[in-house]
């Protein structure tokens, strides 16, 4: 299904309101030491199109405080099949050597385009993974569903008509054989909100939140909206 992509109003929004991400922390202090707290299982978090693990520390931070064994992805930026490797290889190995370490399965969040690629490892390894949790990403829709299939196709080398990208999409789409949740907003300025959910599917569900999508990782909403999924036991889940 084709959304489209949000209004030019939405998208020139995006940064200004993204400056508030930091006040916004400082006020919900209370509100994040309140979080519910975790039980030391694996958590491996991925960043988005071109970001590293730093966009994410704040958050594993915060998953740390709560009681989870939180992991950075060291793959680098994020620049699509570049980083990971063809088939997913490289972040594959990755969850393999957290399994192993852990001997536990592994819990995915992954922010807009990682958030793909949780989905992906999810279904060529679901024996690998607990749960996956995805934030504003638009794995439900077409690429041109956002404000930056260009940068993609510019930063990744990848096309976004080509055979592979097509197939990739399709994968990432696909049903999982694991609990998953989506978090998404109305008000994303760089992805349509509805292609980041997929109603329906089993397994699965959605949460709405408000909020823009440079920082979405940061905003005190979606922090506690993660907690919350985590400290709940989904359906057919692992372990922990």
């Amino acid at each position: 299904m084709t959304y489209g992509p949000p209004s030019p109003i939405v998208f020139a929004a995006e940064w200004p309101r993204a400056a508030w991400v930091v006040g916004s922390l400082l006020l919900a202090g209370k509100k994040l030491q309140a979080a519910p707290r975790g039980d030391g299982r694996p958590v491996l978090v991925l960043p988005g199109l071109v970001n590293s693990d730093r966009s994410n520390i704040v958050l594993r931070r915060f998953l740390t405080r709560l009681g989870y064994r939180s992991y950075p992805w060291r793959l680098g930026r994020n620049l699509g099949r570049r980083a990971i490797g063809d088939d997913g290889a490289r972040l594959i190995a990755r969850i393999e050597r957290i399994h192993a370490e852990t001997g536990a399965p592994v819990t995915l969040i992954g922010v807009s385009l990682g958030g793909m690629m949780a989905r992906f490892a999810a279904n060529q390894r679901p024996d690998l993974i607990r749960e996956v949790i995805t934030v504003s990403s638009p794995f439900a829709g077409d690429p041109r569903d956002t404000n930056v299939w260009r940068a993609f196709e510019w930063l990744t080398g990848d096309s976004i008509d080509s055979d592979v990208a097509r197939a990739w999409s399709r994968a990432c789409a696909a049903p999982l054989a694991v609990p998953s949740t989506a978090i998404w907003s109305r008000s994303d300025g760089l992805v349509n909100g509805l292609a980041c959910r997929a109603p329906g599917q089993p397994l699965a569900r959605d949460i709405e939140v408000r909020s823009n999508h440079v920082g979405v990782q940061l905003r005190p909403a979606v922090l506690l909206a993660i907690a919350d999924i985590l400290a709940a036991v989904p359906e057919n889940a692992g372990p922990p």
